[in-house]
């Protein structure tokens, strides 16, 4: 490791020139498993349905982090005191929050890896990265886990008002070009505060905490959740489940190393070794659309066509629905497909499937986003708000949808 490096700046669309503000955070952005988040898209398969939603989790993490220096800069000038030690413990936490990231993101987690979530992961990054560091990374893992005592620190990194939010909200937006989701970070971020170790906002900053609210809303029902996108990603999933399925019974599937590494074995909770990490971060979106581009020509008819229909966009129809979808309704879809295609049943529920999704834009039972009134007292945004809409928006809300080829019903 060199003190002598040159790069400070990285100029970025949203927020001009992002600067990194010491030698280890340089050093950790120039580790092998931080320059793969550059091959992670951060939006997963969006770009299907808003071509330009190529960005990455590269883009993310530095975006987070430059919004972090913002915050410390006005929460110190509020006299709240963060040393400089706490400071870069905050920097690296945002910095490597989402470094555990798979391929495509969410569709991963229970394809790749069997119930364990990006953050797991990420943990195992920074834990490996601070063995690396001499223990640099120490404070910051404590940050991220929320065991550190100055529990407002976490809150900065992950609560319903961190950094990481604010960034992904203001350039996911950018980059789809959905106007209605984009947010004022910065005035969100000059009205943040701390009271009794906890992150609030100032009263006269409540407004823009609607308006990130409602933005969150339109963003997951309108892009995070898009009929499109959620059924590309399904096929993804089930892509992968084919592939792991051929492999056990013995036909040949070609893949990368790190990639045909997941497909053979099943990797739980418990079996995250330092080895399986170092496999892992060989994994980026190029490992999957190389398998898709070479399953698509693959002999196993239901692996090549489902691979098909990502790489030509050719996808399964998706209605969504407000009611669950009856199993009985479900299993005329099966049948007309079934003899459609002349599958047996379990090739079939490839093709046709149904779920749900759902989203709550404010959760009021978990750390609540609290008002700080001009009198000292806190108050609950949703209550504190006289938008009647804040009240709906902390109401979880479900859809249903079904999948299935377009040409058979």
């Amino acid at each position: 490791m060199t003190n002598s490096n040159k790069l400070k700046l990285f100029n970025d669309p949203i927020y001009g020139f992002i600067r990194i503000p010491s030698t280890l955070i340089f050093n950790l952005i120039e580790e092998p498993y931080f320059q793969r988040l550059r091959r992670i898209s951060q939006m997963g398969m969006s770009y299907l349905v808003y071509p330009g939603a190529h960005h990455t989790r590269f883009h993310h993490a530095l975006g987070s982090m430059h919004l972090m220096q913002h915050a410390i800069q006005v929460l110190r000038f509020k006299n709240v005191v963060i040393t400089e030690e706490e400071e870069e413990g905050l920097l690296i936490a945002i910095l490597l929050h989402d470094i555990g990231h798979g391929p495509f993101s969410h569709a991963m987690e229970n394809s790749i890896v069997e119930g364990i979530s990006h953050e797991h992961i990420s943990l195992h990054f920074m834990q490996q990265l601070n063995k690396k560091f001499n223990g640099s990374l120490t404070l910051a893992i404590a940050i991220f886990q929320g065991e550190y005592h100055k529990r407002f620190l976490n809150q900065l990194v992950s609560s319903q008002l961190d950094m990481d939010r604010m960034d992904y909200l203001k350039r996911d937006s950018f980059y789809t070009g959905v106007a209605e989701g984009s947010i004022n970070a910065e005035r969100l971020i000059s009205m943040l505060n701390v009271d009794a170790n906890e992150l609030v906002i100032e009263e006269k900053g409540i407004y823009s905490v609607e308006k990130f609210l409602m933005a969150r809303r339109f963003m997951y029902w309108q892009v995070y959740l898009h009929k499109t996108g959620l059924v590309a990603e399904q096929l993804l999933i089930r892509i992968l489940k084919r592939a792991k399925h051929l492999l056990v019974k013995g036909v040949q599937i070609n893949c990368s190393e790190a990639l045909l590494f997941f497909m053979e074995i099943r990797v739980t909770r418990n079996d995250f070794t330092p080895k399986i990490l170092t496999k892992f971060s060989h994994l980026d979106d190029i490992d999957i659309l190389s398998a898709l581009k070479q399953w698509q020509y693959h002999d196993d008819v239901v692996l090549s066509k489902l691979s098909g229909m990502i790489i030509d966009r050719k996808l399964l129809t998706i209605k969504m629905k407000n009611k669950a979808i009856t199993p009985k309704k479900l299993e005329e879809y099966i049948v007309k497909v079934k003899s459609h295609y002349g599958l047996s049943r379990e090739d079939t529920e490839y093709f046709v499937f149904a779920g749900e999704i759902s989203n709550r834009a404010y959760n009021t039972e978990h750390q609540n986003i609290n008002i700080l009134n001009k009198d000292g007292k806190l108050k609950d945004v949703a209550k504190a708000s006289d938008h009647l809409n804040l009240k709906t928006l902390s109401k979880e809300v479900t859809k249903y949808y079904i999948c299935y080829p377009k040409e058979t019903i």
